[in-house]
């Protein structure tokens, strides 16, 4: 916890927007909306605000859901780097078992672009515990458009399918891939496949969801798409078992600072993981402006991160009125934040347990 914010950002960030963004997490809290959330800012590779608030301790750790999913986009630039990951190459040149029913011509960065044509391809327990089952569901998936043509949010298979292209071409499982070339690096815990006993903060609905008007002047749509991501699904994430698979796609436990760190690494490559040029196209290159096929806001997606974008429609993909057009990240389900922006060098990341069911007071948050 900050005690004395002033003193811990020196000249560098406005000490009053901080003191606004700490009451505005604090209200959330206080008027009983959510049980608890952390916040963490960071800036030149140091966290410079934490705190913590509700029914949690600063090291109570969170399941992040999809900000997981930058992390495991993080390993695939790695391959990229090495030679092994060829975006432009087709899934199944690498994974054979992939190539049934249409799904042959899906290319690793349509996949990466959530435009692969199979965001509800079904994959639960028992069967993604084990690499045969994953395999067994890749051969039964089916495409629900052309690949490419589409840009719609894959809320886990897309990432299944970048897991197994992990395990097979650095011949390590991804979650300790993961932790030994990224995470350990950069001096961060395992976020992947954690069992060890540190307590996890275990998700509870709260809130109402928006009503129809609500959904109608916002987003122009009166009933929010059937997904996988509901509130019973995404809580059984915090369980053991869910935590010991590590879903790629959203299955990262951490605290809030851990998340924010993760992203001064993605500003300043300060541990030398990832080649520059590399980088810079993973964190900065749009690569699609395909129109969200919920929202109709284009997508503004680079291989495995979303762009606040210089068309104003920034806070539709989940950033802040004060963040630039080259800010990056990834929000999670039910209200996780977290990006960083060049321009300033700050990077933020807020966690909750609180699965807020209103989608659009969720948004407002960022």
């Amino acid at each position: 916890m900050t005690t004395d914010i002033g003193t811990a950002i020196g000249d560098t960030i406005d000490a009053a927007a901080v003191e606004r963004l700490l009451a505005r997490a604090r209200r959330d809290i206080d008027d009983g909306l959510l049980p608890s959330a952390q916040l963490a800012l960071a800036i030149n590779g140091e966290i410079v605000v934490e705190e913590t608030f509700g029914a949690a301790t600063p090291e109570s750790r969170y399941c992040v859901f999809s900000s997981t999913k930058p992390f495991i986009a993080s390993c695939c630039w790695i391959l990229i780097q090495e030679g092994k990951l060829d975006v432009t190459k087709r899934v199944v040149d690498y994974i054979p078992e992939f190539g049934t029913n249409g799904k042959e011509v899906v290319t690793v960065e349509q996949v990466m672009l959530h435009q692969s044509g199979f965001p509800s391809a079904p994959l639960g327990p028992p069967q993604w515990e084990t690499k045969a089952g994953r395999l067994e569901a890749f051969g039964k998936w089916r495409l629900q458009w052309e690949p490419g043509t589409i840009s719609e949010y894959h809320p886990s298979s897309a990432h299944w399918v970048l897991a197994e292209l992990i395990d097979r071409l650095s011949g390590e499982d991804f979650r300790d891939f993961l932790e030994r070339r990224v995470t350990s690096p950069l001096g961060l815990p395992r976020v992947l496949g954690v069992t060890d006993d540190a307590p996890v903060m275990v998700p509870v609905p709260c809130g109402e969801p928006a009503t129809a008007d609500e959904l109608e002047a916002v987003l122009g749509i009166r009933e929010l798409p059937a997904t996988e991501v509901t509130t019973s699904a995404v809580a059984y994430l915090s369980r053991y078992e869910a935590r010991a698979v590590g879903l790629p796609g959203g299955g990262g436990v951490m605290r809030a600072r851990d998340l924010a760190l993760f992203y001064q690494a993605l500003l300043h490559n300060s541990a030398g993981i990832w080649d520059p040029e590399v980088l810079s196209d993973g964190t900065g290159r749009v690569r699609s402006m395909l129109p969200d096929a919920w929202t109709g806001v284009p997508a503004s997606r680079t291989l495995g991160l979303v762009t606040a974008g210089s068309d104003g429609l920034g806070s539709m993909r989940g950033f802040g009125k004060t963040t630039s057009a080259r800010t990056f990240g990834h929000n999670g389900a039910f209200g996780q934040i977290s990006w960083a922006d060049p321009e300033t060098g700050i990077s933020f990341a807020y966690v909750t347990d609180g699965l807020d069911e209103h989608i659009l007071r969720q948004g407002r948050r960022g």
